[in-house]
């Protein structure tokens, strides 16, 4: 268990009642958003944001091909982000096709993808 250090903490109850009056009750907005980062937490999770991001629509096969994954394991992890509200998907005949929800989520792996590539150059240039 970790200790809290006494420089972290605050030696007051409030420092700006108007601030804390103001944005206490906008917190309920972030209800849900916790479950997004949950999903997109899972690499295999968010393998499959990032290539659906990238295409309209993709049949379950051609993304656990992308991935490096198995059918089964891909289909998993879909349906998961399916009962989410992340996915879509749709069936003609044999074929099941995945592709995001909304472009909510598109936007979200996009900044995402975005950062990890600027903590990356950022590792490379002070290396």
């Amino acid at each position: 268990m970790s200790t809290i250090d006494k420089d972290d903490v605050c030696e007051v109850q409030c420092f700006d009642e108007d601030k804390v009056n103001r944005l206490k009750p906008r917190v309920s907005e972030s209800q849900g958003v916790a479950k997004i980062f949950k999903a997109l937490a899972d690499d295999t999770r968010a393998k499959i944001i990032y290539v659906l991001s990238l295409e309209n629509e993709l049949c379950v096969c051609d993304i656990a091909s992308i991935i490096g994954s198995s059918i089964a394991n891909t289909s998993h992890h879909l349906r998961l982000l399916r009962n989410m509200g992340l996915a879509k998907y749709r069936k003609e005949g044999k074929l099941v096709f995945y592709s995001l929800d909304d472009d909510h989520v598109r936007h979200l792996i996009s900044a995402g993808v975005d950062h990890a590539k600027e903590e990356k150059m950022n590792v490379r240039a002070k290396g």
